[in-house]
C-alpha cells in the first residue's frame, strides 16, 4: 500500500548530486535492440537528439555488482539480486546471518535489508542513489558512422559459423569521447550508523573497466573522471567508515 506521509517524507530527504564522466579509449558499442535506421544488426543506443549515450541501468547494475562482491568479502550478508524472491529478507523466516541491527529499517518492521539494498533498492525499499544516463553530448553529425563486421564462432568445432556474419555499430575508435552525467544520492537510512554508501559507490565505479558489448575484443574500454564525489569522499571520516565496514563477521 502507498502511504502518502511516506511520500512527503521521502521527497524532503536531502539529495547530493555528484557529476561522473566516462573517457571511452577505445571503440563504443552499446546496442539498442529494436532501433532501425541503421545497416548495422546491431546499432549503438541513442537519446531522442541522437546523442550516443551510456544507459544509466546499465551503470547502476554494474556498481551494484561490483559493491555486492566487496561486501561479500567483507562477510556481510548479501541478498541475492536480481531475483526478487529472494532479495526481501522476511524477519520472521530470515537466516541467522540477517538478524543484525544493521538491516532493520525504521518502517519496515517485517523485513530485514542488507547494506546493498539500503543503497540501491530492492522490491521493497526504494532505491537512494539514481543514475542518470551518461551522455556524450557533441553534435550528432561531427562523428562518423562506424560498422564493424563480425562473425558467430561455434564453440564445440571452434570455427565460423556458416551465414552468421553481422555487422556492429560503434562509436569512432581512440576518439577518448567524454560521456557525462550525474548521480543522485539521498542521505541514508539510518543516521546513527557511518553513512557507507559513497565510499562503496566511488569504489565500485573505480572496478568498471569496460562497458557495452564485445568488451573481449577490446570495446567499451574507458577511465572515469570522478572529482566531486572524490572530494566529497575525502571529506569524510574515512576511519570510522572503514571500521562499520570491516564488522561484516560480528555478529
Amino acid at each position: 500500500m502507498i502511504q502518502l506521509q511516506t511520500l512527503i517524507e521521502n521527497n524532503n530527504r536531502q539529495i547530493k548530486t555528484y557529476t561522473i564522466t566516462a573517457i571511452i579509449d577505445s571503440a563504443l558499442c552499446v546496442g539498442a535492440g529494436g532501433s532501425s535506421g541503421s545497416l548495422a544488426d546491431k546499432p549503438i543506443v541513442r537519446n531522442s537528439e541522437s546523442n550516443l549515450l551510456i544507459p544509466g541501468s546499465q551503470i547502476k547494475g554494474r556498481v551494484r555488482h561490483e559493491c555486492e562482491k566487496i561486501l561479500r568479502g567483507l562477510n556481510w550478508g548479501v541478498s541475492e539480486s536480481p531475483n526478487a524472491g529472494r532479495m526481501v529478507i522476511r524477519r520472521d523466516n530470515a537466516p541467522d546471518k540477517f538478524k543484525r541491527s544493521e538491516y532493520e529499517i525504521p518502517g519496515y518492521d517485517n523485513t530485514y535489508h542488507c547494506l546493498i539494498s539500503q543503497i540501491f533498492g530492492d522490491p521493497i525499499l526504494p532505491s537512494r542513489v539514481i543514475f542518470d544516463d551518461l551522455i556524450y553530448t557533441e553534435e550528432p553529425e561531427n562523428l562518423p558512422e562506424v560498422i564493424r563486421p563480425g562473425v558467430t564462432i561455434n564453440r564445440r568445432r571452434w570455427t565460423g559459423e556458416e551465414k552468421k556474419l553481422y555487422f556492429l555499430e560503434t562509436s569512432p575508435a581512440n576518439a577518448k569521447l567524454k560521456f557525462q552525467g550525474q548521480i543522485h544520492i539521498q542521505r541514508s537510512w539510518k543516521p546513527e550508523i557511518p553513512d557507507y554508501a559513497k565510499v562503496l559507490i566511488l569504489i565500485g565505479l573505480k572496478q568498471i573497466y569496460a562497458l557495452g558489448g564485445s568488451k573481449s575484443a577490446g570495446l567499451g574500454w574507458l577511465h572515469w573522471q570522478l572529482d566531486e564525489l572524490e572530494n566529497e569522499v575525502k571529506n569524510m571520516n574515512l576511519t570510522e567508515i572503514l571500521q562499520f565496514l570491516g564488522r561484516g563477521e560480528i555478529k
